[in-house]
């Protein structure tokens, strides 16, 4: 791809795509060794990440969750035959799909290990993935730089997703990159010590 990488390293290779009118983040992580890729999110613009996961090799996606900003891409690419998984927590939000993620799994990626971590409260069924062995953590929309996600959406809960990003990420270390559903960067040490500012103000 002709685009610089948004991560990389002698293993793994990151593409990020902003897409549609929330400027949703898809991410493409692909083994530089075995050439296998998946992408998290497919979420707009289905022709672009048709022609994307062509040039990459993706064979599947991984839902972060099941809002209808991050899925609309879902049913253009399992009908190029991609298969999507998602939370069963979620599953009933998409159109359709193919397998679920439970919490705690490993999907390998090539020689790649993404670890899925349950995080509840922006939707029952939000899953973070955590590139093992790389200060990489995809977050989907439970973590963003300077607070967690809008906890305002039916079946969403502000206390059980502190207590996700409490319990399952800030548990993760300082130096990890998280990448979110939206928006830039940041990492785990820029916002672990303002939980409590969080906490207070109530979202």
């Amino acid at each position: 791809m002709a685009r610089p990488a948004h991560y990389e390293d002698t293993d793994v290779r990151v593409d990020k795509l902003v897409v549609g009118p929330y400027e949703n983040n898809v991410f493409v992580v692909r083994s530089k060794h075995t050439g296998e890729a998946v992408l998290l999110d497919a979420a707009n613009e289905h022709e672009l990440l048709l022609e994307v996961s062509r040039a990459t090799g993706v064979r599947r996606v991984l839902t972060t969750h099941g809002h209808f900003d991050h899925i609309q891409a879902v049913t253009a690419v399992r009908d190029a035959g991609i298969d999507v998984g998602i939370a069963s927590e979620d599953a009933s939000m998409l159109p359709s799909y193919d397998f679920t993620i439970p919490h705690d799994d490993v999907i390998e990626v090539g020689d790649l290990r993404l670890r899925t971590i349950h995080t509840p409260g922006h939707t029952p069924g939000s899953t973070c993935f955590l590139l093992e062995g790389k200060p990489l953590l995809f977050s989907g929309d439970t973590l963003f730089p300077g607070g967690p996600g809008n906890t305002s959406f039916p079946n969403a809960s502000f206390d059980q997703i502190i207590r996700s990003i409490d319990r399952r990420l800030f548990t993760l270390p300082d130096d990890l990159l998280v990448l979110p559903g939206h928006g830039l960067d940041t990492t785990i040490g820029t916002e672990r010590p303002h939980l409590d500012e969080w906490i207070t103000r109530g979202y």
